[in-house]
């Protein structure tokens, strides 16, 4: 049986988020290279949270 090849193309990524680079380093600390307020904006305004979705049904 022959295994399947990986994909060797990189994913589509958001305009925003070309260049972003994430790892963790050797102590266990998150590394950006961008700041984590500016991540946090992104987010807020491309993924819509789980959470609250329930809430803004209720209130229509």
């Amino acid at each position: 049986m022959s295994k399947k090849s990986p994909k060797k193309s990189k994913p589509q990524i958001h305009e925003d988020l070309k260049g972003f680079d994430i790892h963790i380093n050797e102590f266990g600390e998150i590394v950006s290279n961008k700041p984590i307020d500016k991540l946090n904006d992104f987010l807020d305004e491309n993924v819509e949270d789980k959470k609250f979705k329930n809430l803004k049904e209720e209130e229509e």
